[in-house]
């Protein structure tokens, strides 16, 4: 299993939150502002990801989603997978998809090693009143 399967299998659905979030959803906020808050979570995780840093990858997760990704395993897909270690830091926001009390955005990413293009899908919501990743992947 690939990172990016690992990431897909542990994101598909965000999960419920612990109930003590803020009173703001981020649904509410402008297409500008979800992408400026998402564009450098995004790319943290594609450095992150190109470095093989499990604890920087997961450092913005929700709490859910971080017990839910098995440092070993990632460890081990990060050092085997040559997509999830030469992702291109260039990529190209598709479009916002709200939903419920998350967000989604797309983005159309590349890779520096194989030729063509990826989906990218990062899931954004509350989390003890702090934006947290709900969702990551790429396929």
């Amino acid at each position: 299993m690939a990172l990016v399967d690992l990431l897909q299998m542990n994101s598909a659905t965000p999960l419920p939150s612990s109930g003590k979030e803020s009173q703001v959803n981020i649904i509410d906020k402008a297409d500008e502002e979800i992408r400026a808050i998402a564009e450098p979570l995004w790319r943290d995780l594609l450095k992150h990801s190109n470095e093989g840093e499990y604890g920087e990858f997961v450092k913005n997760f929700s709490s859910s989603m971080a017990r839910a990704m098995d440092q070993v395993t990632v460890g081990h897909q990060f050092a085997n997978s040559e997509l999830a270690r030469n992702l291109s830091d260039e990529f190209e926001c598709l479009g916002i998809i709200r939903r419920g009390e998350h967000v989604t955005v797309l983005y159309r990413q590349r890779s520096t090693k194989k030729p063509g293009e990826w989906l990218g899908r990062l899931v954004l919501g509350y989390e003890n009143e702090k934006i947290r990743i709900f969702g990551a992947s790429i396929f």
